[in-house]
């Protein structure tokens, strides 16, 4: 139901599962085992699955600490989108990504919750795509010591504020990652 035109595929948006992103994340090895079942099952549907990596000055392109986790590996022509903003679409050429391969709604997994994933599920919603979000895979580290809650709290804002978002023309919904259905599959 995406409000862009002639856009009726799915992708898998897979982002920030680096190495230093994820290394104090709640439930990560959970977490990560969820995203790497979530693309087998797509690539196995022949569903695109896009990666999406942050870099900035604490965390370079190209060093340890910028990787995917070792449990994760990007298959040839699987595009990468290489960012440093939260949001995904900000400064990069995932646009351009998704409108060459007719996607027009986003599953989307990966973290931080509380920075990138929600950053990246609004722009998303902004720009017309249908997003889901994958609640149980995504995480945060705890960053309590900050004010903010605590990483389950804020996991859980996060699925239940997604799962009432609304917009015209557009939908939104949080599944469980045993419950996304690829097209195809």
């Amino acid at each position: 139901m995406t409000t862009l035109t002639d856009r009726p595929g799915t992708a898998l948006l897979v982002v920030d599962v680096q190495v230093d992103v994820v290394a104090q994340a709640l439930d990560r090895d959970a977490v990560v085992g969820r995203v790497a079942g979530l693309v087998d099952r797509a690539r196995e549907a022949g569903t695109p699955v896009v990666w999406v990596q942050h870099a900035d000055p604490g965390m370079e392109r190209g060093s340890d600490a910028w990787q995917l986790v070792p449990e994760l590996a990007r298959a040839d022509g699987e595009p990468l989108v290489e960012k440093r903003y939260g949001d995904s679409f900000e400064a990069t050429d995932l646009e351009e990504v998704l409108a060459a391969r007719g996607v027009g709604h986003l599953v989307l997994a990966g973290a931080q919750t509380d920075q990138c994933i929600r950053s990246t599920a609004h722009g998303a919603f902004t720009r017309g795509y249908d997003v889901t979000l994958v609640g149980d895979a995504h995480t945060t580290e705890d960053l309590s010591a900050y004010g903010a809650p605590g990483p389950a709290d804020v996991i859980a804002h996060t699925n239940l504020y997604w799962a009432h978002q609304q917009a015209p023309g557009r939908t939104a919904a949080v599944v469980a990652a045993d419950a996304v259905v690829f097209p195809g599959a």
